[in-house]
């Protein structure tokens, strides 16, 4: 990146985030504990404080990636100005608002954001595109072989399963199985392909990341069995970890998860389906909902209430695994012999689909004892168990977002270069460049932070990171495919165009695997306040 001084810009941007959390505690931090209540009273700085610390990695990470290649170094350049400006606004108009107006933070962002540093990005996008990315050889062919699956065996169903709601094809998900991608986290002796001697998630994220350029519907295919996948190998079982992990590994059976109630979305602890024990089963009562993927699945990871007494809060939740067989459509319904029930119906929604996103309901379904996961033990863990492995979640989320928002550039470069405005390519104009370049910046500064979040995932700040990563990828990926869509002027609003499809599929990003909100104010700036002794 030149003599810019990025470093010091970094340093800058990391300081005006200490500064914030050393304000936020003095609000919100009681007697060395925070006082969630306290918090609540300043959302909003510590929503900004969340963004904030996010940006801040993301340019450490470009940074790095900017000492890599002259490449990198330009997009790295328009990345660390972009994020520059994005800090900048969270403080103006508040405490400490000059804190990136001088220095190296504004000669950063003076140098990375002239019409000269997006037109040398711009000049490489035809052959670089977003930038290398710089895996090792073992993790690049995991992205190469999902990659070539998602091509051509993905992207080709993705518009008629979108248009017409349809379910994801049986041979996606045998084609995947086939590949090893539901077994990737899961150890060999559970009839998994987990690398032994890899560590952190960055096989798993880059295999998600690839799917997700074909089709969102292939990527979060992936997320399900990963969340139960972490809650098993976290607490259950050894009996357990025999009995599920290989058919989850070998896609014999897929998985759902059923947490959110119509009442109780971010708000988990507060949930109301019950799972009371009588006798040797335990009896499931409540509708969950947004239960993605339920229908087709054969194992449900149910959140439920094993204390009747809902002041216990969090403390009274449990985890089951509930068996079930695949059910093809928009709804499903069962019974046992005895009278117990589960139904359910899929919601549509905007985008997101081949999954179907499901209201599930129990009626006196009953489960046996031992589908608790880690027995009697695991009794009142379900809580802690699920938020771990959400952890896992929200670091695909972000995976997720990389793809939709690849597939989308890809989309604009190639409609930019074919398409004729006033006789010349939409391409050659400035204004075309610029946005392209932005966009690229965008997305490769979203994968660098994404990567070392999966790098780092097992370490004391890996969740921290993983939440970071997702809200940032979440929240470019909706700027990214809009910007894609606008660079296609009217045939971006037609449904012929897959770019209409990756911008109402980015949209859920922000929402799913913990709002955008909740994630800032009750994961990352917690976990920040935490980090830094002040919590």
């Amino acid at each position: 990146m030149g003599a810019l001084p990025v470093e010091a810009a970094v340093a800058q941007m990391r300081a005006a985030v200490d500064r914030r959390i050393e304000a936020l505690a003095e609000r919100c931090v009681v007697g060395g504990r925070l006082d969630t209540a306290r918090l609540d009273e300043h959302q909003e700085m510590a929503y900004h404080l969340a963004f904030l610390a996010a940006e801040s990695e993301a340019a450490a990470a470009m940074t790095e990636y900017g000492a890599l290649g002259e490449p990198e170094a330009r997009l790295a350049a328009v990345a660390v100005a972009d994020l520059v400006r994005s800090a900048r606004s969270r403080l103006d108009g508040r405490d400490g608002e000059a804190d990136l107006r001088g220095g190296a933070a504004a000669e950063v962002l003076a140098a990375g954001a002239t019409p000269q540093s997006l037109e040398a990005v711009a000049a490489l996008l035809p052959a670089s595109g977003t930038g290398p990315n710089h895996l090792s050889s073992d993790v690049a062919l995991v992205a190469d072989t999902f990659g070539r699956f998602a091509a051509e065996q993905v992207a080709p169903r993705a518009e008629a399963v979108h248009r017409e709601n349809h379910d994801v094809p049986e041979d996606v998900i045998a084609g995947m199985a086939a590949m090893g991608a539901f077994g990737m986290s899961i150890p060999a002796v559970y009839d998994g392909f987990q690398d032994p001697e890899a560590t952190g998630m960055l096989p798993m994220v880059v295999a998600t990341e690839a799917l997700s350029v074909g089709s969102l519907m292939a990527g979060s295919l992936l997320t399900r069995p990963e969340i139960l996948v972490s809650a098993l190998l976290a607490g259950g079982t050894e009996d357990q970890k025999q009995a599920w992990l290989p058919s989850i590994a070998s896609g014999e059976r897929m998985v759902a998860v059923a947490v959110t109630e119509p009442d109780y979305g971010s708000d988990v602890a507060g949930i109301t389906s019950t799972a009371l024990r009588d006798g040797a089963d335990y009896v499931l009562n409540g509708t969950k909902m947004w239960a993605t993927f339920a229908g087709r699945a054969e194992l449900l990871m149910v959140l439920a209430r094993t204390d009747p007494d809902r002041t216990a809060g969090a403390r009274g939740l449990s985890l089951f695994v509930v068996e079930k067989p695949a059910f093809a459509g928009h709804e499903f319904s069962m019974e046992q012999p005895g009278g117990g029930q589960i139904s359910g119906r899929a919601i549509d929604t905007i985008g997101y689909r081949g999954l179907h996103s499901f209201e599930v309901t129990f009626d006196g379904w009953r489960v046996p004892a031992d589908s608790l996961i880690g027995g009697e033990d695991g009794a009142g863990r379900g809580f802690y168990m699920q938020m771990g492995a959400f952890a896992a979640g929200r670091l695909q989320t972000a995976a997720r977002a990389l793809g939709v928002m690849e597939a989308a550039f890809g989309e604009a470069l190639l409609h930019a270069r074919a398409r004729n405005v006033f006789g010349r390519p939409l391409f050659d104009y400035q204004l075309t460049r610029a946005t392209l370049a932005r966009m690229a910046a965008k997305i490769q500064a979203s994968r660098r932070l994404t990567y070392r979040a999966a790098a780092d995932i097992d370490s004391p700040a890996g969740q921290g990171l993983a939440a970071m990563a997702k809200a940032l990828a979440s929240r470019s990926a909706e700027e990214v495919t809009r910007d894609a869509m606008q660079l296609h002027g009217g045939y971006g609003y037609a449904e012929e165009y897959p770019v209409s499809r990756l911008f109402v599929d980015a949209r859920v990003f922000s929402i799913f695997e913990g709002t955008e909100e909740i994630l800032a104010l009750r994961v990352i700036a917690r976990d920040l306040l935490n980090r830094a002794g002040r919590g």
